[in-house]
């Protein structure tokens, strides 16, 4: 019995555990197409400063932020900084949004599968991700700023500023 009890309190951690994306380890790889249809492996990027943003075309948030991260993706061109954008919306609704909020980076629809690798759960396994999500990754490929919503393109380029010194 205590074996059984030992083995469904395992599964039910593993569970939780699942697709969790935590700082100070390594970030979650994933391969994925890009929207203009490139192959795109998170291992890749090893050697640069990686932000991950996920985002939504339905995220008001979203819309006020993507000017400042274009800003962000402007200071930085040049240097050894890559900039993601990952949605779960499709390439068609990505490429009419584009029309009215262009991005300076590359951007990824359909990203199920890496919302799921990187999104928290809650107490009954549900995804937990505020949009939107920034993961900064350091040059090793280590999650070192993980965060969600309004206002965080400061804090996104302080973090790459420390990581580029």
């Amino acid at each position: 019995m205590k074996f059984i009890n030992a083995l469904i309190l395992v599964l039910i951690i593993s569970v939780f555990a699942f697709g969790q994306q935590e700082t100070g380890v390594a970030a979650q790889d994933f391969s994925v197409l890009t929207l203009d249809g490139k192959t795109f492996e998170l291992n890749q990027t090893k050697g640069k400063v990686t932000v991950l943003t996920f985002w939504s075309t339905k995220c008001q948030i979203c819309a006020a932020e993507i000017p400042k991260l274009n800003k962000l993706a402007d200071k930085y061109d040049g240097e050894k900084v890559a900039f993601i954008g990952l949605t779960m919306n499709n390439a068609q609704l990505v490429n009419d949004y584009l029309k009215k909020k262009p991005f300076n980076f590359t951007l990824i629809p359909n990203s199920l599968g890496v919302v799921l690798k990187y999104a928290d759960r809650d107490s009954q396994g549900r995804l937990l991700m505020g949009y939107p999500a920034h993961y900064v990754i350091n040059q090793e490929g280590n999650v070192v700023l993980k965060t969600s919503g309004f206002k965080k393109s400061e804090k996104i380029d302080e973090t790459i500023e420390k990581l580029l010194k």
